[in-house]
């Protein structure tokens, strides 16, 4: 079964998580690490990050910078299939746009589909390092929906060069992402919505949100959502805060509001080990009014997070 067909048929509320591929050098224990410490919760799938070359630059011998392109977080496909063999537990690879060439983004998807990997999310991607607005390469996709539509030719046998082939025997099946207080390009949620609908329309059989603190935010994107005929299964994004300077780092970066109660709660805390606990019982009180709600999957973000999930997983599943 698709993650979709899963998502469709849970009778109750499932649980995920998204894993970061390990930073170049590092070997994949801390994956494994992350893995073990939630697979008792019967993960329904796991979702693995994709990230772009990087503009770095070096100080020379003769004293002047050399700027050099690195990839800091190689590894997306081979550390999905790793999982998927090591623990028989659906994977779900990130494809994005940013940082990458068609031709780079097919290669990719051929090496998913020999590895028996057809589950995927789409993703535009990020502004690549000190970019202040997303500048995309000539040669790559633009935006999710031109990502989308290569993966719909490639499920129908089509490659970039016109070279036809039998279709796969399992077409990718394929989310996209959502965001609640709008992405942040976006010039109101209205407009927001009508590109997401245009990829929910084009294929994309589920929606996973940006991690929100504010139940609210979320009940109205699907309110929305629901209003313009976008009807397929939205997943919500959790993720409990463990660090004080979270408090502003997570606004500056992902654009989320933090609600004040929450706020003046991290505030009063002397340090990061009430930070934590604090984020825990915040994240089980949104978590308990979700599956009051009904919603198919609780999708949790675990960069810096594995024991807040942990414990977070252990007081509602």
């Amino acid at each position: 079964m698709t993650v979709a067909e899963l998502i469709n048929s849970s009778k109750k509320t499932a649980f995920s998580f998204e894993l970061l591929p390990p930073l170049k050098g590092n070997n994949i224990d801390k994956v494994f690490y992350t893995i073990d410490q939630l697979k008792e919760f019967n993960p329904l799938y796991i979702n693995i990050t994709s990230h772009r070359d990087e503009m770095v630059y070096k100080n020379t011998e003769n004293g002047l910078f050399e700027r050099r392109v690195v990839r800091k977080r190689p590894g997306t496909v081979a550390v999905a299939a790793s999982i998927q063999h090591r623990y028989g537990i659906k994977v779900v690879p990130h494809i994005i746009c940013s940082g990458f060439t068609k031709s780079e983004t097919e290669y990719a998807l051929i090496d998913l589909n020999f590895l028996g990997i057809n589950d995927i999310l789409v993703l535009r991607g990020d502004n690549a390092q000190r970019e202040r607005f997303y500048q995309p390469n000539e040669e790559a996709n633009k935006y999710a929906i031109d990502l989308v539509n290569q993966v719909k030719e490639l499920n129908q046998g089509k490659f970039l060069d016109g070279t036809l082939m039998d279709p796969f025997d399992t077409p990718f099946s394929f989310g996209v992402a959502g965001y609640p207080e709008k992405h942040e390009e976006a010039p109101n949620l209205d407009s927001d919505l009508s590109f997401l609908k245009a990829k929910v329309d084009a294929g994309a059989e589920y929606i996973v949100t940006q991690m929100f603190f504010d139940n609210q935010k979320y009940f109205e994107f699907v309110d929305k959502c629901r209003a313009m005929g976008i009807n397929v299964p939205i997943i919500p994004g959790l993720k409990p805060i463990t660090l004080m300077n979270q408090l502003t780092v997570l606004p500056k970066i992902f654009h989320v509001d933090i609600p004040e109660d929450f706020a003046k709660e991290i505030r009063k805390c002397k340090n990061n080990d009430e930070v934590k606990q604090v984020g825990v019982e915040w994240t089980i009180q949104q978590a308990k009014e979700l599956m009051a709600h009904n919603v198919p999957i609780l999708h949790f973000y675990t960069m810096m997070a594995t024991q807040s999930t942990r414990q977070v997983a252990e007081a509602i599943y």
